[in-house]
């Protein structure tokens, strides 16, 4: 596996663009909160009754796919950067679970989030003149999340 510095220079070479790199500040964070939401909404049967009821709620695929992508990519990314991951998959969790308590339907808030911010993404990468970096590698997908996280760190002096 490449290392950090190696998935941000990589990632970065496709974002240069100062109107590219805000719209990225603003869609990435809310594409993960949308795609954690719309795998919410699918049950993994049989899961609910071997979690018991307490953690019921958690037998979906977003659940699964929390876990598999911290502990299958973030943490060997970087320990730091999969703290925050964390932190931030947590407060999204919350979210989802405010918004699947209320009138509004999950996946369609969720699909809307998720279309809305992926148009405003390629719109970033037609002003920047360059695809986005998961048509070659779609581990890529993964880290533009961390690659935000990145500059915040580098801002604050934490090591990553």
């Amino acid at each position: 596996m490449r290392s950090a510095d190696e998935w941000f220079e990589a990632y970065g070479e496709s974002h240069q663009n100062p109107i590219n790199k805000l719209i990225h500040w603003f869609c990435v964070p809310v594409i993960v909160f949308a795609t954690l939401g719309l795998l919410w909404v699918v049950p993994i049967p049989g899961l609910d009754s071997l979690l018991g009821e307490t953690f019921a709620p958690f037998a979906n695929l977003g659940a699964l796919t929390m876990l598999a992508v911290l502990f299958g990519f973030y943490i060997r990314l970087s320990l730091t950067i999969s703290l925050f991951m964390l932190a931030y998959t947590l407060l999204c969790l919350w979210g989802i679970m405010l918004i699947d308590a209320s009138s509004w339907s999950l996946w369609q808030v969720s699909a809307a989030i998720f279309i809305i911010a992926w148009i405003a993404q390629f719109i970033g990468h037609h002003i920047e003149g360059q695809k986005p970096s998961f048509l070659e590698d779609l581990q890529f997908l993964f880290v533009g999340p961390a690659w935000l996280i990145h500059f915040l760190y580098k801002k604050l002096g934490i090591p990553y």
